[in-house]
């Protein structure tokens, strides 16, 4: 049970965090540079929230493999 809430979570956390990471992207229409953008994504936490659900799915992958 506690597998599946955590999986429903990353879900969440991931699809959350690459939304604000798409809305985010006008900012090189406006001048920023590649990597001005990349500076501004890493500082905001609402874009963190991707990486963040991406390690929980990479642990969740890596305990169904080792439970086998």
């Amino acid at each position: 049970m506690k597998l599946i809430f955590l999986y429903i979570m990353s879900l969440v956390l991931t699809s959350f965090g690459l939304f604000f990471i798409i809305i985010n992207i006008n900012l090189l229409n406006i001048g920023y540079s590649f990597w001005e953008y990349v500076k501004y994504i890493i500082s905001k936490w609402e874009c963190l929230t991707f990486f963040i659900g991406i390690l929980l799915l990479i642990y969740i992958y890596e305990r169904k493999i080792k439970c086998k």
